[in-house]
């Protein structure tokens, strides 16, 4: 029953949009995988699971800690100078 939870969850987070979103149910699935891993003896399927979710949750954070910083485009040299812009010059 784990194994078929494990799948259904992470087929379920392609239908979410928003990247932290998919990346945190994908996570919930590689920690599912991992017990079901645990539970059939498979220590491959623990490993790689483990790897998976850990990438899965530390781009999670990864992306929490960035989407609270503004980000501003650089200004051009152009834009700061507006006689090089060649409007109104002499």
């Amino acid at each position: 029953m784990i194994g078929w939870l494990a799948t259904a969850v992470f087929a379920s987070s392609y239908l979410f949009r928003r990247p932290l979103m998919l990346r945190m149910i994908q996570a919930g699935a590689a920690l599912l995988w991992v017990i079901y891993g645990v539970a059939i003896d498979a220590v491959p399927v623990v490993v790689a699971n483990l790897i998976v979710a850990g990438a899965a949750l530390y781009s999670s954070f990864a992306q929490r800690r960035t989407e609270g910083r503004a980000v501003t485009p650089p200004r051009s040299e152009s834009a700061a100078r507006p006689e090089a812009s060649g409007v109104g010059g002499t």
